[in-house]
């Protein structure tokens, strides 16, 4: 271990010393009164202290002021390097950037708004393959590409007025534009696994909903085929009283709404009561002898016993 290494961990005390200096550099870097109490110091090398204020600033908790002085070899003077806000160990800092298209989540689009699309986008592939190799002295040749790069310019073929709005007749772009296959770029098979496990994740057969149902989509009525190679696995609900109205559902799903539900039968409703308001039932007001369940007493002994 070497001297000056020595030497840098045993703070300089001229440099030490020198606290009004360190505060009256961070005061006038900061606002009034926002430098609180002297909280440290660290020695960062021979003849070269940073001192360490309390920062009182609103929303700046944990953070502190840091001056750094210093000296020159054999010089009694201190003299102010830097002084910087920085976090201490227990500063509120703000969250780690986060790029856009990472924070991104469905739904988060609205009108007006544009959403590009990269062009290396896993979930596309090209549309069609083939197209006539462009000029080299073309706006969009890979010479050219490279040159705009390299030069940070943007080259075209003139004003937008006269670019070219179709394809040149002949072209392979021209024949997909005839076939209706002008798209130059189609879901790969990627973007149709994540598009599948979304949906299936929305409405499919994991779902309460489709646990609960009496069926699933593939027999109800209100179901829509879709094309494509997720049609053999989707479809798209067309009943209005179903959570999944005008959504994709897995022919999986279910729920209450089912074309062919059964119907549940009703409870038997007991018969009206029928009162014949036209007879007269008479009741005595005193009841013959005769008339209980058990017989009269013929002897005197029976009578006493009595009956329940």
């Amino acid at each position: 271990m070497s001297a000056a290494t020595t030497r840098s961990r045993t703070p300089d005390r001229l440099c030490a010393e020198a606290v009004d200096l360190a505060r009256a550099a961070a005061e006038e870097a900061a606002a009034p009164g926002v430098v609180g109490e002297h909280i440290g110091l660290v020695s960062e090398g021979d003849r070269v202290v940073t001192h360490f204020f309390e920062c009182k600033e609103l929303g700046y908790r944990g953070w502190r002021w840091a001056v750094t002085v210093a000296r020159a070899s054999r010089a009694r003077v201190v003299t102010v390097d830097e002084a910087v806000l920085l976090p201490g160990p227990d500063a509120l800092l703000a969250p780690e950037w986060v790029p856009w298209s990472e924070r991104l989540r469905p739904g988060d689009l609205g009108p007006g708004d544009l959403l590009p699309t990269d062009a290396d986008d896993l979930r596309l592939e090209p549309g069609y393959t083939g197209v006539d190799e462009p000029p080299s002295d073309s706006a969009v040749s890979g010479e050219m590409a490279e040159l705009v790069e390299a030069e940070d310019a943007e080259v075209t073929a003139g004003t937008p007025a006269h670019l070219p709005a179709v394809p040149l007749r002949g072209s392979i772009a021209a024949v997909a534009e005839e076939l209706g296959l002008r798209r130059a770029r189609v879901l790969s098979r990627y973007g149709l696994h994540t598009a599948a496990d979304r949906w299936e994740e929305a409405f499919g057969p994991k779902t309460p909903m489709a646990q609960a149902a009496p069926a699933s989509c593939v027999s109800c009525g209100f179901l829509m085929p879709i094309g494509g190679s997720l049609g053999q696995a989707f479809g798209v609900c067309a009943n209005e009283f179903s959570p999944a109205d005008g959504r994709v559902v897995s022919l999986a799903y279910g729920c209450g709404g089912h074309s062919e539900a059964a119907v549940m039968p009703k409870p038997p409703q007991p018969a009206p009561p029928v009162v014949d308001e036209t007879r007269v039932d008479p009741f005595p007001l005193r009841p013959a002898a005769d008339s209980g369940s058990v017989p009269e007493a013929e002897d005197e002994s029976a009578a006493e016993l009595g009956h329940s």
